[in-house]
């Protein structure tokens, strides 16, 4: 049953979405994106599944991702600038 539409491998579906292979294995397991399974229990993606949700024809909702770091001299969102305690903590 062919059909026509290519089956990628986690390795190329994160260099479509520039993220780490390990991160579109969890999107799958997580339900975000939809997979097949080989004979053998790897991970497929259907070209077309991928393609639609990278035009943001599809349903995929991007993980929280942290805030940007803060430009020196300033403090990090939600920071007052303090530095942390480091009572009871060796300095190495």
């Amino acid at each position: 049953m062919d059909t026509g539409d290519r089956l990628l491998t986690p390795g190329e579906v994160a260099a479509l979405f520039r993220v780490d292979p390990k991160t579109v294995t969890r999107w799958a397991a997580a339900g975000r994106i939809g997979s097949i399974r080989t004979p053998g229990g790897h991970r497929r993606f259907r070209e077309s599944e991928v393609r639609a949700l990278l035009e943001g024809e599809g349903e995929f909702e991007d993980e929280e991702v942290p805030p940007p770091p803060a430009p020196s001299g300033q403090p990090a969102p939600g920071g007052n600038g303090a530095a942390r305690p480091t009572a009871g903590r060796p300095t190495y």
